[in-house]
């Protein structure tokens, strides 16, 4: 029975959960993450699509693997706040981006990472369509995540395309409440080393990241089960928000800086990191633990979820080829108020049954 002053602690440890997440983020994360584009000559897009995308998504990731090891109807959780996050992914985050700034992004990136969006989407309906998991399955999930990685590397040889970097916003001033919480930021700085060290501040922050990601979850899990509301829709909603969060920073933070593209990636290139390696990964782990070629999965509500993927993609790749590959306020505005409705129609549908 959760008591009404653990519920009061779980809103406050979600809140410090947010923060803190945004101060790695901001800090730490994005800083190492532009020192290893630099050092290995990757582009923007490049940069986004695979390591911030990668980093940032480790969250859904350990929730998998944890929702894998209770088994049972847990495993609804793991797939349900990988669908969610890959929606809210898709519309707020890009949305946001939106919001943040207007921008011309390069059309080559991003159709290349709606290309490969849609076949993770086909990948994932085509292995949950009979209830089963087959290790032939997962292999395909990681080989065709390989095949991305491959083509990311190298699409801007293939395919000549300029950098856009548009110009860059100067307001840095810190909100007066911050100072309140500067021995919190003190703390955490002594946890990383000297910014010089690229791949250790790297390393560290994906670390921070995860950890942070598990006690917004575990949060989020007490105050939703005190409020009664449904595992499924735990994942897709609450879940799949808390685990997006430092996809959403991280987005928004780039979006500042001038560089769209790279932040728009970094939203489709979680997407794809979810579906192939935070669930592929763990399933495979699972197979093998088991010592069979498969195993059942469950698969209410979530094929519908599925298709409501499926149907958003292609509408967003609609927008950008009418926007002409620009994003601005009245797209955020569209982007984010369909999350709205969506969230609205699985809670109603929720009452309902």
């Amino acid at each position: 029975m959760i008591t009404f002053t653990t519920f009061l602690l779980s809103i406050l440890a979600l809140l410090l959960s947010f923060y803190l997440l945004n101060e790695v983020t901001d800090r730490f994360f994005i800083p190492s993450l532009d020192g290893i584009a630099h050092r290995t000559n990757m582009s923007d897009d490049a940069a986004g699509a695979t390591l911030m995308a990668a980093g940032s998504s480790a969250p859904e990731l350990f929730i998998a693997i944890i929702a894998l090891i209770y088994g049972g109807d847990n495993l609804e959780i793991g797939v349900g706040t990988i669908v969610g996050s890959a929606l809210f992914n898709l519309l707020v985050i890009v949305g946001a981006v939106a919001l943040v700034r207007n921008a011309k992004i390069a059309w080559q990136p991003m159709f290349r990472d709606i290309i490969f969006y849609i076949g993770s989407i086909i990948l994932l309906y085509w292995a949950f369509n009979d209830g089963a998991i087959k290790i032939m399955e997962v292999f395909i999930f990681l080989v065709f995540y390989g095949v991305y990685v491959l083509a990311v590397m190298n699409w801007k040889r293939w395919f000549h395309y300029e950098r856009i970097v548009e110009e860059v916003d100067d307001d840095d001033d810190d909100p007066k409440w911050k100072k309140y919480l500067k021995p919190l930021d003190f703390i955490v700085g002594k946890f990383f080393p000297d910014k010089k060290y690229i791949y250790g501040n790297f390393v560290i922050s994906i670390a921070f990241i995860a950890l942070l990601s598990w006690a917004l979850v575990s949060s989020a899990v007490v105050i939703c089960e005190y409020l009664g509301i449904p595992k499924y829709i735990i994942a897709l909603t609450i879940l799949a928000f808390g685990t997006s969060v430092p996809d959403m920073i991280s987005s928004i933070i780039v979006a500042k800086q001038g560089r769209g593209g790279m932040a728009i990636s970094n939203a489709l290139g979680s997407n794809i990191f979810d579906i192939l390696i935070g669930l592929g990964l763990p399933w495979l782990v699972m197979a093998m633990i088991k010592g069979k070629n498969g195993f059942e999965v469950i698969t209410t509500n979530i094929n519908e979820q599925i298709l409501i993927l499926m149907g958003s993609i292609i509408a967003v790749f609609g927008i950008f080829l009418i926007t002409k590959w620009r994003v601005n306020r009245f797209v955020g505005v569209l982007l984010i108020g369909s999350y709205m409705a969506y969230l609205t129609f699985i809670i109603v549908e929720a009452s309902l049954k």
